[in-house]
């Protein structure tokens, strides 16, 4: 859903979760850097809707940067957005 957010939808909830703005200069890899994510997240024990707050963020720091693997943030770029968010 891109600048939209992401939606949830499970048998227990459903939940719109907004995304973070940001000036966007390339979307390439996006999703995929989202689908990665949240899976990583998921993995590490996190519930859904924080996994997806996760995923979000990394997407949008993706954004930010031009290229597919290149733009793929590191755990600390991931910890000082959340953190200033």
């Amino acid at each position: 859903m891109g600048a939209k957010g992401c939606y949830l939808k499970t048998k227990q909830m459903s939940s719109m979760i907004p995304t973070f703005k940001v000036d966007a200069v390339d979307t390439t890899a996006a999703g995929d850097v989202f689908n990665g994510a949240i899976a990583a997240a998921l993995a590490e024990g996190m519930e859904l809707p924080d996994a997806a707050v996760f995923a979000s963020a990394a997407a949008v720091i993706s954004v930010t940067k031009i290229g597919a693997q290149t733009s793929i943030p590191n755990q600390n770029e991931m910890n000082n957005f959340i953190k200033n968010r």
